[in-house]
């Protein structure tokens, strides 16, 4: 059987090796002869009458010498390597890697042609070489240009000082005759600085280290109490980083609001405010009539949540800035971006909104809108003349301000 496997392989590679002789032969590029001998007399000889005349060992030889690149030939028949051991049967995978372990525990250690002694060098010693020395190209070098000068310029420049060649030469735009810090010393008409002289180098700017900013110490119940008690003092609340807030002091929360009228600035930023708590601030939104600022950023709501607040304002417009910037969805999307695009510049008195959008035709009509809703309140506020849309509710209020000052 292992006659005729090897046989059949030998069989394939010397057709194989055939094929192409004849392909050379067909094409002109192959010589008649090899190593001197005239090949036309084997152009005839059947190659199974040859490999039969073959002895098993002579096969096994021919076998090794040739590798036809044929995938119908089994790997382990192409393969010049012959194993003569017998199969241990299927991988035992962990069995190989408990051998491996045990191996390199038990195998003893090569031992040091020259044993080890603290405190000693062994070999030589690398000593890094000495750093090249900067070669100078001519050149590169700068060249002394003479400058005629009127001798009354000449006394200035001779006279003046540092400082004061540093700061014409900020004037005149020589930017390259100082540096970073000497040109915007100038530019702010400051000292210079220390340590920095004419030919000084710019060092980076030390970072100055801010301190934490401190925690938010609002009391959410007693800024409710206050809220449902209408006290005048009471106009701006900051809940911003307080995720203690629950769920029933929002409700309480919005429900004061709604019957409020003394807050103007309500800031809620990261507190942990999703659409489960939408349905009571939409409800304060449509009837409290003095709030202006709003500041709900970094919070869950949805693109839908978003939609829904927005609509809420058309009903009293009063809020003058909107923010809703980082929510639970990083992009609304084009039909979210539409829907709101559409409700903003239904709100005459809206001025500032901060959402981001990323389409331009929605961040472009955005702000045209807000534009033209500042140009308004400018016109109502400091001129007193016609309004170009819907008068802003607080407009006439701050007018009368600005009148009696």
């Amino acid at each position: 059987m292992e006659l005729e496997i090897t046989q059949r392989t030998v069989s394939h590679r010397v057709t194989k090796i055939t094929k192409t002789e004849e392909y050379f032969k067909s094409s002109d590029m192959a010589s008649t002869k090899l190593f001197g001998k005239d090949l036309s007399q084997y152009e005839d000889v059947d190659i199974d009458d040859l490999l039969e005349q073959l002895s098993p060992e002579e096969l096994e030889m021919l076998a090794g010498e040739a590798d036809p690149d044929d995938s119908l030939v089994p790997p382990s028949e192409r393969n010049s390597y012959k194993c003569a051991k017998e199969s241990t049967g299927p991988l035992n995978r962990k069995h190989l890697i408990d051998h491996i372990n045990d191996q390199a525990i038990n195998e003893p250690d090569r031992p040091e042609l020259v044993p080890y002694v603290a405190g000693t060098i062994r070999g030589k010693k690398w000593v890094p070489p000495p750093p090249p020395e900067p070669q100078e190209d001519e050149d590169a070098v700068a060249q002394e240009v003479e400058v005629d000068l009127d001798e009354e310029f000449a006394s200035v420049l001779n006279t003046a000082t540092e400082d004061e060649i540093v700061d014409l030469a900020a004037i005149l735009g020589f930017h390259s005759m100082m540096n970073q810090e000497q040109y915007h010393a100038s530019l702010l008409n400051k000292g210079k600085p220390v340590g920095v002289g004419w030919g000084g180098i710019t060092k980076a700017t030390k970072f100055k280290a801010l301190p934490a900013e401190p925690p938010n110490d609002t009391d959410p119940e007693e800024s409710i109490k206050k809220l449902k008690d209408d006290d005048p003092n009471c106009k701006e609340l900051n809940f911003n980083n307080i995720r203690t807030i629950s769920d029933e002091q929002f409700k309480r929360l919005f429900d004061a609001l709604e019957m409020n009228s003394k807050l103007e600035s309500l800031s809620m930023s990261n507190v942990g405010l999703s659409d489960r708590h939408l349905d009571a601030l939409i409800n304060a939104l449509v009837s409290n009539n003095t709030l202006r600022t709003l500041n709900l950023e970094t919070n869950s709501i949805s693109p839908a949540g978003i939609v829904r607040i927005m609509e809420a304002l058309l009903k009293t417009h009063s809020v003058e800035e909107i923010r809703l910037a980082n929510q639970r969805a990083s992009v609304l999307g084009n039909k979210i971006e539409m829907q709101l695009t559409d409700i903003i510049e239904q709100n005459p008195t809206v001025l500032r909104v901060g959402i981001h959008f990323e389409f331009n035709d929605a961040r472009n009509r955005v702000s045209k809108h807000l534009q033209k809703n500042l140009d308004t309140y400018c016109r109502v506020l400091l001129r007193g003349g016609p309004p170009l849309g819907p008068l802003h509710p607080h407009a006439e209020q701050r007018k009368g301000q600005v009148t009696r000052a």
